[in-house]
């Protein structure tokens, strides 16, 4: 016997509403789009506070973040950046670059460090372009002020013939003061005591690509201890003893000498010839440490502290115009496995006048492989061909 047509149509109507019924009960709330994305309606909540941060949830409608990026999850890092009072605009305008492209999805803390007070209105302007928490620290005189073994009739004579020689910066005592610090005190400041990795920030920089992943994860479960975007020569003019005395410690401490060492990188001199006689045997290729990522374990580690005191004695900091990222890239080329120096290939990245822009559909705002906008001679100063010539691609 069969069922008559209507009562057949009547049947599967049923089966379907019970069906969009049962679909409507368990389908997800509007605020979750996927097991990726959590989305906060302060119309639909009004206890929760916009200006606020409450557990775990991004205070500002729309913010989302991944699931695994909860405080609990978090790896202990953070955005760190040194800058003045009066760099407050260019700062803000590099902190909603990254926001966008990258820490909103995250919400990783900032640090900020300054030699004097911050204003309130930095601390204003900079809270308000962020939903993750802001630190605001103060150097400690010793850690920035010159060193007592610093003579100051020598610092003044040596830096009007680096002047003569056209280095820029060489009488501003506070460049000198930056870049000594940056090299071996910041990570001793007592505000990254229980802090490992951080990402540095300066002002006025641009990102151009959208990060989906937790780089400071990655750097953890892959071990890595450095990243960079832009690898480049230096100026012979400003650190011509540095070499020597880097040779000089490693004859001293040869224990620190890492087996996979890159001092073919360091010490290459067939692309510029010219400074690595100038630097007295150094190739002057370093990793442009304005942008760098990196495990803060290695800089505390036993061979970079015996390598910045041998090196901070000598006194090129002030007596010459040592950098921070010449002596953080001659310290992980000699005693880091460099296949634990990562290039960040996919971050797009400008500190004028260099960039690094990656052939993305992720990326929007930059010209693809374009080294610099500056003069035609800049693009001489790439040096990522050397290093992955003599340490592959980290």
């Amino acid at each position: 016997m069969t069922i008559a047509r209507p009562l057949r149509a009547l049947i599967v109507l049923a089966i379907f509403l019970w069906c969009f019924f049962v679909y409507q009960l368990l389908k997800p709330s509007p605020e979750f789009h996927g097991p990726g994305d959590r989305y906060v309606n302060f119309e639909r909540d009004p206890n929760l506070d916009p200006t606020g941060e409450p557990e775990g949830i991004l205070a500002r409608a729309s913010e989302k973040y991944a699931p695994d990026q909860r405080d609990s999850d978090r790896i202990d890092a953070t955005l760190l950046a040194l800058v003045r009072n009066e760099e407050v605009d260019d700062m803000v305008q590099s902190m909603i670059d990254l926001e966008r492209t990258w820490n909103s999805k995250f919400n990783y803390p900032w640090t900020f460090f300054n030699d004097v007070p911050f204003t309130e209105e930095f601390k204003r302007k900079t809270s308000a372009v962020t939903n993750a928490k802001c630190h605001y620290e103060l150097i400690p005189d010793e850690h920035w002020q010159k060193p007592s073994w610093i003579d100051d009739q020598t610092f003044e004579t040596s830096a009007k013939m680096l002047e003569s020689k056209g280095v820029q910066y060489a009488s501003k005592l506070s460049y000198h003061q930056m870049c000594r610090w940056n090299s071996g005190l910041f990570y001793k400041h007592p505000a990254l005591k229980n802090t490992r990795y951080y990402w540095r920030v300066e002002p006025n920089v641009h990102f151009f690509c959208d990060i989906d992943y937790d780089v400071f994860r990655y750097m953890h479960d892959n071990n890595k201890t450095y990243g960079f975007t832009i690898n480049l020569y230096d100026d012979p003019k400003t650190l011509p003893t540095l070499w020597p005395e880097t040779v000089k410690f490693l004859a001293d401490h040869p224990e620190h000498l890492h087996e996979n060492n890159a001092m073919g990188w360091l010490t290459d001199d067939t692309h510029r010839p010219e400074n690595n006689i100038g630097a007295q045997g150094y190739s002057t290729c370093h990793f442009w440490s304005n942008f760098e990522i990196a495990d803060m374990e290695f800089w505390r580690g036993k061979a970079y502290e015996d390598y910045f005191a041998h090196l901070d004695r000598a006194g090129g900091f002030f007596y010459e115009r040592w950098g921070d990222a010449p002596v953080h890239s001659i310290a992980l080329g000699l005693f880091e496995d460099s296949s634990k120096i990562h290039w960040f290939r996919d971050i797009g990245y400008q500190h004028i006048p260099f960039f690094n822009c990656p052939n993305s559909p992720k990326c929007s705002g930059c010209v693809t492989g374009r080294l610099t906008d500056g003069e035609a001679w800049l693009h001489r100063d790439d040096c990522r061909p050397v290093w992955f010539k003599h340490a592959g691609m980290g």
